[in-house]
Formats: C-alpha cells, sequence, structure tokens
C-alpha cells in the first residue's frame, strides 16, 4: 500500500502546478472556442476533446522522465525524423498540391510536427555536450542541424511548419551564445529587403514576374499581404474575411455562438487556422486581450523555468519551446489580423488538430521536466 501511495505521490508531483494552472485554463477556452467555430452537432468537438485528453496524457508520460533521460532520445528522434521527412520526400502522401503526410499502413504521420522537438533537443544536447564552450565548429555545426530539416520541410512545401522549426532552433543556438553583432547585417538586410518589397509591389506582384525562391502560391499571399484588396473574392477573401471578423467584434464581441461571420461560413477554416477571428468576433477586444494574457503567462512560466533549470541543457530546451510558442502565436495571430502572410500556423491550444495538440503536450511536458530536475548531489 506504501508503494501504490509513493507512486501516486510521485506522480503528481512531477507537474508544475503554475503551467498545469495555465494550460487547463487554456484548454477550456480553446474547447468553449472549438465548441462555437463548428456548431453543436459537430463530430469536430469531440474530436477536439480527445485530442485534448490525448495530449495531457503525453505531457504527463514526458513529465515523468528526467531530462538525462531525455538527452538520450536526442539524437535518434533527430534522426528518425529526418529519414521520414526524405521518405515523405520520395513516397509521401500530395494533398493540395502539398506533400507533406507519410502512410505507414496503421497510422498516417507528419513528420515535419516532430521536428518541432526534435531540432531544439538536438541542438541542446550538442551545446550540452560541449560544456558551455562555444567553438567555431560547433556553431557552423548547429546551423547544419537546424537548416537540414528546415529546407526538407520548406520542399514539402510547409512554410508554416518550417518558420516553426526554425524559430525553435535559432533561439536554441542564441541562447547557447551566439552573438548579437553576428546578427545585427542579417536584421539590416532583412529590414531593406521588406521596404524594397513594398516600395516595387506593383511590379513584383505582376503575373508574369517569377520570385524564383517562392512557390506561385506563396508569392500570391505575400501579394495579397500587401493588397488584399487586388483580389477580394479570390486570394485575398481568407485575409479581408478574418479582418472583418476581428474587428467587427469591437470591444465586448457579439456573444457567444453570435458571430455571424463565422456562423455564415464567411470564415475559412475557421477550426483551424482562422480560430482566432471566430474568438475575436464573439468575444471582442477584451476577451483578445485575455487571451493573449494567458499566452504571457505560458510564456513568461517557461521563461521563468529555462532561468532556474539546473543544466545548460535545460536551460537551452526551455528558451528554446518558450521561443516556439512565442512564434505560434505571433505568426497565427498576424496572419488573422492581415499584418503576417497566411502560412497555416495554428494557434496553440485552440486550433483543431490532433498532431500539433499532441506535439505541444509533449513540448509542455518537457517543461516540467526540466523544472523539478535537481542533479543528485555527488
Amino acid at each position: 500500500m506504501k508503494r501504490i501511495l509513493a507512486g501516486i505521490r510521485y506522480m503528481f508531483s512531477v507537474l508544475d502546478w503554475p503551467l498545469l494552472m495555465i494550460l487547463c485554463m487554456m484548454a477550456a477556452l480553446g474547447l468553449v472556442v472549438m465548441h462555437s467555430a463548428v456548431g453543436s452537432t459537430d463530430w469536430r468537438f469531440a474530436d477536439q476533446a480527445r485530442n485534448f485528453l490525448i495530449a495531457f496524457c503525453a505531457m504527463w508520460v514526458v513529465a515523468m522522465v528526467p531530462p538525462p533521460q531525455l538527452m538520450r532520445f536526442a539524437v535518434p528522434t533527430y534522426i528518425i525524423g529526418v529519414v521520414l521527412l526524405l521518405a515523405v520526400e520520395l513516397i509521401g502522401e500530395t494533398s493540395l498540391g502539398a506533400k507533406r503526410w507519410l502512410n505507414l499502413g496503421v497510422i498516417r504521420v507528419q513528420p515535419s510536427e516532430m521536428m518541432k522537438i526534435a531540432v531544439p533537443l538536438m541542438l541542446a544536447w550538442h551545446f550540452h555536450r560541449g560544456d558551455g564552450v562555444l567553438r567555431l565548429r560547433d556553431m557552423l555545426l548547429a546551423g547544419v542541424l537546424l537548416l537540414v530539416p528546415f529546407l526538407l520541410i520548406v520542399k514539402q512545401p510547409d512554410l508554416g511548419t518550417a518558420l516553426l522549426v526554425f524559430a525553435a532552433g535559432f533561439c536554441a543556438i542564441y541562447f547557447a551564445g551566439l552573438s548579437f553583432k553576428l546578427l545585427a547585417p542579417v536584421l539590416i538586410i532583412a529590414v531593406l529587403a521588406l521596404g524594397a518589397l513594398i516600395y516595387n509591389e506593383p511590379y513584383l506582384c505582376e503575373p508574369e514576374v517569377d520570385w524564383v525562391v517562392l512557390h506561385d502560391y506563396q508569392k500570391h499571399r505575400v501579394c495579397t499581404l500587401l493588397n488584399p484588396g487586388s483580389d477580394p473574392l479570390g486570394r485575398g477573401f481568407h485575409t479581408i474575411q478574418s479582418m472583418v471578423a476581428v474587428g467587427s467584434g469591437g470591444l465586448y464581441g457579439k456573444g457567444y455562438m453570435q458571430g455571424t461571420q463565422t456562423h455564415l461560413d464567411f470564415i475559412p477554416e475557421r477550426t483551424t487556422d482562422f480560430v482566432f477571428a471566430v474568438y475575436a468576433e464573439e468575444f471582442g477586444m477584451y476577451g483578445g486581450i485575455l487571451l493573449l494574457v494567458l499566452y504571457g503567462l505560458l510564456i513568461a512560466r517557461c521563461l521563468i523555468i529555462a532561468s532556474g533549470a539546473a543544466t545548460h541543457f535545460g536551460r537551452l530546451m526551455a528558451g528554446a519551446l518558450a521561443m516556439m510558442f512565442c512564434a505560434y502565436v505571433f505568426v497565427n495571430i498576424g496572419m488573422v489580423t492581415g499584418i503576417l502572410p497566411v502560412v497555416g500556423v495554428p494557434l496553440p491550444f485552440m486550433s483543431y488538430g490532433g498532431t500539433a495538440l499532441v506535439t505541444l503536450g509533449v513540448a509542455c511536458g518537457i517543461m516540467m521536466s526540466i523544472a523539478r530536475y535537481r542533479p543528485p548531489r555527488e
């Protein structure tokens, strides 16, 4: 009996309660919004509830694995992920013009999702192995480890997931000691390129102009961002309708399940990429602020865990995952409100989807594992 009680106490001791409370509030809010987005009789609401349960179980299991054990999974997880990405390129299933899925017979997987965890895990292990001593070859190898999966995911094409993988991996490299002085020239070039793009938009967005580095649909998304009114019933429809929904919510919103843009089917992909438009229309600006506060608390808690981590691996991993959450929120809300192009990034704990929720659950489990771990005294 004592062993059973001790086991139960251990299972609950692995949970980080501040983080768990934030996640429970977000899960409850996510299910409320999903109920409105799909309608009360739609099967996707029950599906999403099941997805949350699976994600919670995955989080709990991973939280019981201490960071030294997690590091053992870094190399094999990364290698398996890259192999699966190569398999997608060779024998993957194509849907809506993108080859992102791999049919393994029993299950159908999207390998790019696991790279959101595998890449920062691999990079944190890589820098931890060097005991905090940075050499040029370490940085170069880290760059290769990041670029290989990033380029494979871009080629599918899946720019949204590629950006999240890059954000998590790049932040791990930055927290490991990458100098900001090396980034300043890149940022200056990026700002100048963006200015040139905006200034030359009328010419660059002509149909006959080939952007070379982007697919045609990606070029159209950027051009639609710059001028949604150029094709309001075609490529600009998503952006315009989501902006109308967000704006029509006003300060207080139209009320739960009272969103006209939502329930008259003007918002495309309202259960996935554009679920924030549903939320903002029904709960208004104050509801949007509440949601941003919850995300802010989630990211802040992750950064607190990172700062208090007992190992170099824990600090890098927790910091990278915190910035991945930040990128998730910024990119999704940015594309819904019309300040970023539509790239297909879900809103964490709000958008419908099983794979993405399980990935988020694993990430939160890693956070909890890092939060509770203290190396044994010698």
